[in-house]
């Protein structure tokens, strides 16, 4: 008897919370239920993989066999592409401009100008994994920044942002909202 009257009791308590979840859900307005979450847009991987293609398909016809990085919004990788005689250190240069194209938001060129020695923010420069140099893009979308790209091996930033540039033209359509 004992257990069967727990059971009840827990019935019942399950019944009000979800009565009164349903009451606050009609009573609050839109999205007022779920203040302590929210939504972000990441790229697909068929979107990443279509990105880091035409970028390496982009250094190829330059003639420069490099490494691609393709990393979501926090930074983590999502794809990486390497042409047979593109350099070993391409690899973890690569990633570390698209973390930091995805981390700081701007282009890694960008940053490379913001933070020169004698600059207010040349100490970002001793961070891990910062990467101050051409090659590495945000991704962006809406406004938000959803991934970036990260190219090595192409004689010079310039040449790494054009091909990273080329991956970005390729996935316009396909992110543009």
């Amino acid at each position: 008897m004992a257990s069967m009257k727990s059971s009840h009791s827990r019935g019942s308590a399950i019944a009000v919370a979800s009565l009164a979840f349903g009451l606050a859900a009609v009573v609050l307005p839109q999205g007022a239920a779920a203040q302590g979450l929210f939504a972000t847009r990441s790229l697909t991987l068929e979107t990443a993989t279509k990105a880091a293609q035409a970028a390496l398909d982009s250094c190829r016809k330059a003639g420069y066999q490099v490494g691609v990085a393709v990393v979501d919004r926090a930074g983590v990788p999502q794809v990486f592409l390497r042409d047979r005689f593109a350099g070993a250190h391409t690899v973890s240069v690569a990633v570390d401009k698209a973390w930091t194209a995805a981390s700081f938001r701007i282009p890694t060129t960008d940053l490379g100008n913001e933070t020169q020695a004698g600059k207010a923010m040349s100490g970002i420069r001793n961070t891990p994994r910062v990467m101050a140099i051409g090659g590495g893009l945000p991704i962006e979308a809406a406004g938000s920044t959803v991934g970036a790209i990260g190219v090595s091996g192409a004689p010079g930033g310039e040449a790494d942002d054009a091909c990273a540039k080329a991956g970005i033209d390729a996935i316009l359509i396909d992110i543009e909202m």
